[in-house]
């Protein structure tokens, strides 16, 4: 695969994240011979939706979106010769806040060159209270105990990524489905936790149906307890064969991890 895009960066703007400069990544961005970068911070969070983390920090708030868009606007005047430079948000598909959200890109999407839709956090069984599925080891193993085996909890994920496709987001809903597998991110871990293939074509159909992309995602690489890419080859192989289109995201939450499992990818 030729990477001459990363379609998901993050910046100075994410709490879990690092105060590298925006201009540090664009900078790697450049030395790596990349043609495009879309910073994607992650969206705020729905103002009536308490963030599972203990931290409370898996988004920025929204009183820093103006000048989250003022830095990028910023970014792009600076480097206009050299690369260009998308402004973008990592929205999150929250299932049950499906109208929240909407609100929020029907607000905020005109201002959007680009946009990902992902799943972090997973609805408890007959409660309205969410766990994040990616936060530790221990989030997940409270997510096993929940739905009672590694199996269910992936089951749940897969399911919540499918109705994230065919959910009605609006006019702006992002067009790219990020991170498809993150639910295999503590693989090495918990057994069982697989690919089940059923679930992960009928995600594929649906992203072809609705005619979206998908995150080609690093990050996984450089987890420890994944060490693959998000969503692994076999996946990328079914989703060319429906002509999906593959969007390199490095994920990078600190500028050294531009490029992060490009070379592990088809």
């Amino acid at each position: 695969m030729i990477v001459d895009r990363d379609g998901h960066v993050h910046t100075p703007f994410c709490p879990h994240g690092t105060l590298d400069p925006l201009e540090k990544y664009v900078e790697e961005a450049i030395k790596a011979g990349l043609k495009t970068i879309t910073f994607a911070e992650h969206a705020p969070l729905p103002l009536n939706f308490e963030d599972p983390v203990p931290e409370k920090d898996s988004a920025m708030e929204f009183r820093q979106l103006d000048s989250y868009f003022q830095e990028i606007e910023r970014v792009k005047m600076k480097y206009t010769s050299d690369i260009l430079i998308k402004t973008g948000l990592e929205v999150d598909y929250i299932e049950g806040f499906e109208s929240e959200v909407k609100a929020f890109l029907n607000e905020f999407g005109p201002r959007l060159d680009d946009a990902i839709l992902s799943v972090h956090f997973l609805k408890k069984k007959q409660k309205n209270e969410y766990i994040c599925l990616d936060y530790s080891p221990d989030s997940f193993k409270e997510l096993t105990t929940i739905f009672e085996s590694v199996e269910s909890v992936a089951d749940k994920y897969y399911e919540t990524v499918l109705k994230s496709i065919y959910s009605d987001l609006g006019a702006y809903k992002p067009g790219r489905i990020g991170h498809m597998t993150l639910v295999r991110k503590f693989q090495k871990k918990f057994t069982g936790n697989t690919a089940p293939k059923e679930p992960i074509l009928a995600i594929l159909n649906a992203i072809q149906d609705q005619g979206y992309e998908l995150d080609y995602n690093g990050a996984g690489t450089a987890k420890p307890l994944c060490r693959e890419p998000y969503p692994p080859s076999w996946v990328a192989d079914e989703a060319m064969k429906r002509n999906i289109p593959l969007i390199y995201g490095s994920d990078a939450h600190q500028a050294k991890e531009m490029m992060q499992g490009s070379s592990q990818l088809l």
